[in-house]
C-alpha cells in the first residue's frame, strides 16, 4: 500500500493538495518558530521522532486538537501505534499520552479550540477527529 493510500479508498484531491502543501513548504518552517504548538510521535515504521505543527489547546493537565484528516493523517497512525507523545507548548516541551476520542463531537471541540485554526481545520478537513492528550509534568 503506498504512503497516501488509504485503507477505505483513494485520498480526495483536496486532501492531497493541502497534505502536499503543509508536508513540503508550512510543516517544516512552522516547526522552526519557537512558539509553534507542536505534537512530537514516534513513527510507526521508522521509530524516528515525527514533529507536526498542530493548533489546539491546553485546558490544565490536558492539551486538546482535532485532527484534520482523522485516521488518514500520519500522525494518528502513530498515535495509535504508540500513544506516547510530547506537545511543545509556548516553547516548552510536555509529556503525554495521546487518546483518540472518535465518539467526540470534533465540530462541537471546535468551537472551543483557537478561533484561527480551527476555522483552517473546517475548512480544508474532512473526517475530522478528537484528540486528547493527558499531560505529565
Amino acid at each position: 500500500m503506498s504512503r497516501d493510500a488509504d485503507p477505505a479508498g483513494p485520498m480526495d484531491l483536496k486532501q492531497r493538495v493541502v497534505t502536499a502543501f503543509q508536508r513540503h513548504v508550512a510543516n517544516p518552517v512552522l516547526r522552526r518558530v519557537p512558539f509553534q504548538t507542536v505534537l512530537e510521535t514516534t513513527g510507526r515504521t521508522s521509530g524516528l521522532p515525527r514533529r507536526t505543527p498542530i493548533g489546539g489547546r491546553r485546558v490544565g493537565d490536558t492539551f486538546w486538537l482535532v485532527s484534520e484528516y482523522g485516521e488518514r493523517s500520519h500522525y494518528i497512525r502513530n498515535i495509535k501505534a504508540d500513544p506516547s507523545v510530547r506537545v511543545r507548548i509556548r516553547g516548552r516541551w510536555h509529556e503525554g499520552t495521546a487518546h483518540l476520542l472518535p465518539d467526540d463531537d470534533p465540530m462541537a471541540r471546535l468551537r472551543t479550540l483557537p478561533r484561527m485554526n480551527s476555522t483552517a481545520v473546517r475548512v480544508l478537513g474532512s473526517r475530522l477527529l478528537t484528540v486528547r492528550v493527558d499531560l505529565r509534568g
